[in-house]
């Protein structure tokens, strides 16, 4: 008997299992990313409302009085007053801090040949949100997300701008001024790093170079030096660049005990008012700057005219003793390298920056003032639970660039071990600007660490793309 023969039928399941298939593809990819996204802002969703540091409403300060602040960007201030709409809404900023973190992720992957779609990103989302310090950075009303985007904004100019499309490269060169603007220290930093690129483009005869184009992060720096004080120029009627530096180098300078060496061995010196209150010099940094019992606060404090003093001081003491002054900087440099725990003075009151916003925005204020985070609830304990993983991670990781680096280029990859060295370059730079110049905290390293974790996951990742034989494009070189 032969067999019934077999007609498609208008309700088959083939076609309807292929469009749900579809449609659950095309809505997976925004879901992703959606939770890349709320991975990044955890920590302040968590907390109902932005994270703030002491610094937050210095600079709210500076744009409302439209002035220089010591230490605090008008430039960062006035991002704040953009991304919030005009101060409506706090969570602005910070939502446009990890859209842009994100971003970057996604074009770092990309030009290395790496998978790159919602998947992968979602992936390298959590393992640094859950291993690393990220979120806390991304989701706080402060500029220090942006030095490490920076330093990825950088590569991306240098190393792989052929590979970016034109509306890529308008926002990473952007997003890059806004990070130099918005911190000296990122200014700083910027400025080794061009260093960098130019030793990599002389080294280029070598085949394990990469190619090297010097003129977008050359002129993106050279734009941010001169803007910056035009700038300031324009909207305050004082030009010049953010105030401040030489304090925290004094600061640094009281912490080492060089300037009491000094003062003990050279007072009274005329014209110095600080020989008369030698004897009233803290021992540390921090305590010198903003204790209120500080004989900085006798010379005027931060809106005094103590920098003069304070800078030929500095001056002299450094001709004097140029010797303890290597050692205590190398010393300085050392401790800031492995100062990477998350949380540094997250879990303090930040009384300055509630007063302005209450004195200043008091629409802004409730919300603040609701938060766990004013409210006792984000503690030194939930720190130190964290920092249990946080630490390791990014020690381990740090200390895995150099030989990964050269796994990287020894097995075909040496855009993936420049990265490393470069990173590791990036992680010894900052932590000789903030830590010798000023002066060793956490907030210092661990806001950029999380990089180091990176390029070991980028690693992680291309060694798994081997042993699946997967097909990359080209490599960039």
């Amino acid at each position: 008997m032969s067999q019934p023969k077999i007609v498609p039928s208008l309700f088959s399941f083939t076609p309807i299992t292929n469009l749900l298939s579809r449609g659950s593809a095309a809505f997976s990819g925004p879901l992703l990313l959606i939770a890349s996204l709320a991975l990044l802002l955890a920590p302040a969703l968590w907390n109902g409302h932005a994270l703030t540091f002491y610094d937050t409403g210095g600079y709210v300060e500076a744009v409302l009085e439209m002035h220089l602040v010591p230490g605090r960007s008008l430039f960062y201030g006035l991002f704040l007053w953009a991304a919030s709409l005009g101060w409506q809404s706090l969570w602005g900023p910070i939502v446009v801090q990890s859209m842009a973190t994100l971003w970057l992720l996604h074009l770092v992957l990309r030009c290395h040949n790496l998978p790159a779609g919602p998947r992968p990103l979602a992936l390298f989302a959590s393992g640094l949100a859950c291993l690393t310090g990220i979120s806390w950075y991304a989701g706080q009303l402060m500029p220090d997300i942006l030095v490490s985007l920076v330093v990825l904004a950088l590569w991306l100019l240098g190393v792989h701008w052929p590979r970016l499309g034109r509306m890529e490269r308008t926002g990473v060169v952007l997003l890059t001024l806004l990070g130099l603007l918005s911190h000296m220290s990122c200014l700083a930093l910027a400025l080794g790093l061009i260093v960098v690129i130019l030793a990599v483009k002389a080294l280029r005869p070598h085949r394990w170079t990469p190619a090297v184009r010097m003129g977008p992060p050359l002129a993106v720096v050279l734009s941010s030096l001169l803007l910056m004080p035009l700038v300031h120029l324009v909207l305050t009627g004082t030009g010049g660049y953010t105030p401040g530096g030489p304090t925290f180098l004094f600061g640094r300078l009281v912490q080492d005990g060089i300037m009491h060496r000094y003062l003990v061995e050279h007072c009274p010196v005329p014209g110095v008012k600080l020989c008369h209150l030698r004897h009233r010099l803290p021992t540390t940094a921090d305590d010198f700057l903003w204790n209120g019992g500080s004989p900085f606060q006798d010379l005027g404090g931060w809106k005094g005219d103590a920098e003069p003093e304070l800078k030929q001081l500095t001056r002299a003491a450094v001709a004097a003793y140029p010797g303890m002054t290597l050692w205590t900087t190398l010393r300085s440099t050392a401790q800031q390298m492995v100062k990477v725990a998350t949380g540094d003075a997250l879990d303090e009151s930040h009384s300055d920056t509630r007063g302005i916003l209450y004195k200043d925005l008091p629409a802004l204020a409730r919300p603040l003032f609701e938060a766990r985070q004013q409210n006792g609830q984000l503690t030194r304990n939930l720190f130190d639970r964290l920092n249990l993983v946080h630490v390791p991670v990014a020690l381990l990781s740090v200390l895995g660039l150099l030989p990964a680096a050269i796994w990287s280029w020894r097995n075909g990859r040496p855009d993936l071990a420049a990265l490393a060295l470069f990173v590791f370059l990036a992680l010894l730079g900052n932590a000789l600007i903030c830590g010798a110049l000023s002066n060793p905290h956490d907030r210092y390293q661990s806001r950029l660490v999380w990089l180091a974790p990176l390029v070991a996951g980028m690693i992680i990742v291309d060694c798994r793309e081997r042993l699946r034989g997967g097909v990359r494009p080209d490599r960039p070189f």
